[in-house]
């Protein structure tokens, strides 16, 4: 009976380690920048250069209108194919799991094919079009994620019997999706939103190769030209990804408002 109850505990403690233990190394590695004594040299130096604060807004604005840009594609995909198109649930699911089987450097290659500067839509000709190409490419990459934690939302509440019920009372679809799906989910898509901001945050095949400032390429480069700048880099990626999770898991556990 002991040992029952102490076999999980020894197998939390050994996970927790193993998580644990590089993080740690990593955080002390990052503090012997100044030979001889511990010192947060490493994270001056790294919030002191303009190219991270310049990489890292970018990427994070970049993210922010993937999250936005997914969610209109795939909260109403998602809501139309359990309401209306169950029998084609899993054609969907297949076409959204494609990007976790084509590599995106082969993506991002045929994007380079299609629109390029001599092409009937040459988005690549201007920053703004490559920006614009940056965001659906980011947008694909997350879309097996952002789909699954929408598709597992839905799957928690009677769809067709709310929107028969908001029907009812004469709402339309667009005020249906507004007023009661979405709040509905809205746990779902924030999970969704969490992890396309970790995806994109730190991507790098997308804006190498489409000559975009993105933080990814700056952590390449950082990591191929210093020593310990490198390792301060990781912690503070680290910490932002987690105090990202937690406010989203702050957001998404408040109850939605009610109104009368």
């Amino acid at each position: 009976m002991k040992t029952s109850r102490v076999g999980p505990w020894i197998l939390v403690a050994v996970g927790a380690l193993y998580f644990l233990l590089p993080l740690v190394a990593t955080f002390e590695f990052s503090l012997r920048m100044v030979r001889g004594a511990y010192s947060f040299r490493a994270y001056e130096v790294i919030f002191g250069d303009p190219n991270f604060r310049a990489t890292f807004a970018f990427s994070a604005v970049a993210a922010l209108a993937t999250i936005v840009l997914g969610s209109l594609l795939v909260v109403p995909t998602a809501y139309w194919v359990r309401l209306k198109l169950p029998r084609m649930r899993t054609v969907v699911e297949f076409v959204t799991l494609l990007p976790l089987v084509i590599p995106a450097i082969v993506i991002v290659f045929g994007y380079l094919r299609m629109y390029n500067s001599a092409s009937w839509l040459p988005l690549t000709a201007t920053n703004g079009g490559t920006n614009v190409l940056l965001i659906c490419g980011y947008a694909v990459l997350a879309l097996p994620y952002m789909y699954r934690a929408v598709d597992t939302g839905l799957s928690s509440i009677d769809v067709r019997t709310l929107t028969e019920a908001a029907e009812s009372l004469g709402a339309s679809r667009w005020r249906i999706m507004a007023s009661v799906i979405v709040p509905n989910v809205r746990s779902a898509v924030l999970s969704g939103a969490f992890l396309t901001f970790a995806i994109v945050i730190g991507e790098f095949v997308f804006a190498s190769l489409l000559n975009r400032p993105g933080f990814g390429p700056y952590l390449q480069n950082v990591g191929a030209n210093r020593a310990y700048e490198p390792a301060a880099l990781a912690i503070v990626a680290f910490a932002v990804t987690w105090g990202c999770m937690g406010m989203l898991q702050l957001l998404g556990g408040r109850a939605p408002k009610t109104t009368r």
